[in-house]
């Protein structure tokens, strides 16, 4: 769903009855692209976090703290110099524009009274949050853009702040219903898109419930429509306007079974029965919902993204070596050949003229009659001992290209493993871990001699079944290590998605025999757990610990065991309880 001009309008409405009159308590920035503002309202204390991420702009209260860094950014350190305890005086927005403006009220140095103003700008990967003084000049903004990076607008100290208007759509709050048959049902496109192409702050989503709502079918040709269609669709579309004017929004959630999948200021009519809503009571309650998980692993996802990178190239480098050694492997299949012509020629060859290019022989391993090339150049011993030259040189190239081939397979289960790694990642440490874990097996250069940022250890998922067992679920192959090694003891159980990678899920027994519905869960744990957690079904390996064996000299986390059990399992796991 995008962050369209409506949920703005509904936020706003949000923020202007919850802060308009209070002052501003506390500013921090945990990110380098966001801000959390603490406000003290007519409501009480309200954090407002803010963010400009290119891939997940967004604002709305929450009840979370976030870890700032222990040196405050310079754009930070601006607002708490200028606005620390500014009293809010203004939230509006302009038209539908997918832009906030916040006014502030504070005292200068001197005493005197002063206007400032902080713009929000919620414009995908173009968003901001910008800093200006009462002139409407930027004073400073949270990511500069220069002429170089854009030539529409330049985001800078010192430059003229303005809404820059790369298309030419109408304010949808300003609409009249001459304007809108004549701007909209006249375009020669689909309904929905001439909605969202005319009319500023108007997202697709909203565009098709305007359309669902007015019994029309948003693929329709808008110049096709009849004269009562129009009517129809331009009074829908007035009275959604008229809604937003007033403040009248109820926000919902579309949920496809446990997942969240769209959200909307209105209750949606266009989602089939196969969704369910549910309503909230503000929107800040519902993006909280929505994007908390959604924000997680996007930050940890860009975080992420040189590691990811590095294992991706080492994957692509040993996949294509291991096609080469299949290949030459392959190759080696006629070294059998080569030992029976040699055989043949010794047993034949002692009656064969001098410059014979070939014989015909009896093979008498087949009971067929071959033909043997030789060369002119050469005695008839001296062809058989080049035909077992090349015999050997291809056995020894087959002898070497198995053990090839057999690293090669172990170092890809390797990176894949960590590549899985990556994506069950979930905080930093995690990711520090699969670092190190890179750094060991020589895949990244360590840096010896420079300080590292010290970090909270990394801590193994903890999940409790319904009938109250303890499970674990490894974050890497480390944790998997310790899991299995360390932690399990000889009677409690492990799992693991078959034949790919995934993590180590280890069930406390406590010397106790499981119930049925513990087996269920931690299956479903292991299969969410592995890089097969979007296929509907995943076949899980589990037996006890003490069955367990650890690679002699393989990597961390790689193990063999035999004679173990299996079962299907669904990678859902929202119903299982974490610790």
């Amino acid at each position: 769903m995008a962050f369209d001009g409506i949920t703005i309008a509904c936020l706003a409405a949000e923020l202007r009855d919850s802060l308009l009159g209070g002052r501003i308590h506390k500013i921090a920035q945990p990110e380098a692209d966001e801000l959390l503002v603490t406000c003290k309202g007519t409501k009480g204390v309200q954090k407002l976090l803010i963010s400009a991420s290119a891939s997940l702009p967004y604002f709305y209260f929450t009840q979370q703290n976030k870890t700032s860094p222990l040196t405050a950014p310079s754009f930070c350190m601006l607002l708490r110099k200028h606005i620390g305890s500014a009293r809010i005086t203004g939230i509006t927005q302009p038209g539908l524009e997918r832009v906030l403006f916040i006014d502030l009220e504070h005292l200068n140095e001197m005493g005197d009274l002063c206007q400032k103003r902080l713009i929000v700008e919620i414009m995908g990967k173009h968003s901001n949050i910008i800093f200006c003084g009462q002139d409407g000049k930027i004073l400073d903004s949270i990511k500069h853009v220069s002429s170089h990076m854009s030539s529409v607008r330049e985001v800078l100290p010192g430059r003229e702040y303005f809404i820059p208007q790369t298309q030419d759509k109408l304010d949808p709050l300003e609409i009249t219903e001459e304007i809108f048959l004549r701007q909209v049902c006249e375009r020669p496109m689909q309904i929905g898109k001439a909605l969202y192409h005319t009319c500023t702050g108007i997202s697709p989503v909203m565009a098709n419930e305007i359309c669902c709502q007015a019994s029309l079918d948003g693929a329709a040709i808008a110049q096709s429509l009849t004269e009562n269609e129009r009517l129809h669709l331009c009074r829908t579309f007035l009275r959604f306007m008229e809604q937003v004017k007033n403040a009248e929004f109820s926000p919902h959630m579309i949920y496809q079974g446990e997942e969240p999948q769209e959200y909307a200021a209105f209750p949606m009519d266009q989602y089939s029965d196969a969704y369910t809503q549910k309503a909230f009571s503000s929107m800040s309650e519902l993006l909280e919902t929505y994007y908390a998980s959604k924000s997680t692993i996007t930050r940890i996802r860009q975080k992420s993204a040189d590691l990811r990178k590095i294992v991706q190239t080492a994957l692509d480098r040993n996949r294509k070596k291991y096609q080469l050694q299949q290949k030459q492997l392959k190759d080696t299949a006629k070294k059998e050949q080569y030992k029976v012509y040699g055989e043949l020629i010794n047993a034949y060859g002692y009656g064969l003229e001098e410059g014979c290019k070939s014989f015909r022989a009896l093979n008498y391993y087949t009971n067929e009659e071959i033909t043997i090339p030789l060369n002119p150049d050469f005695s008839a011993s001296d062809n058989a001992k080049r035909y077992f030259a090349r015999y050997n040189k291809l056995k020894r190239t087959e002898e070497a290209l198995n053990q090839q081939i057999q690293e090669t397979s172990a170092e890809i289960q390797h990176l894949e493993s960590i590549q899985t790694s990556l994506d069950i990642a979930l905080q930093e440490n995690d990711l520090a871990q699969i670092k190190e874990e890179l750094m060991d097996y020589g895949y990244i250069r360590r840096k010896y001699g420079k300080k590292q940022r010290t970090q909270g250890k990394s801590k193994p998922f903890h999940y409790i079944s319904s009938d109250g067992y303890h499970m674990y679920v490894g974050k890497n192959n480390f944790q998997n290590e310790e899991l299995t090694f360390k932690v399990a003891s000889g009677n409690d159980w492990w799992f693991h998605a078959k034949q790919m990678p995934g993590s180590h899920v280890i069930v406390k027994s406590n010397n106790q025999e499981l119930p049925d519905r513990t087996f269920e869960e931690a299956g479903q744990l292991a299969a969410y757990y592995s890089s097969g957690r979007t296929a509907p079904k995943v076949e899980i390996d589990y037996i006890q610990k003490k069955h367990i064996k650890k690679t002699p000299g393989g990597k961390p986390g790689f193990v063999i065991y035999h004679t173990n059990y299996s079962l299907v399992a669904e990678p859902d796991i929202s119903h299982i309880q974490m610790e």
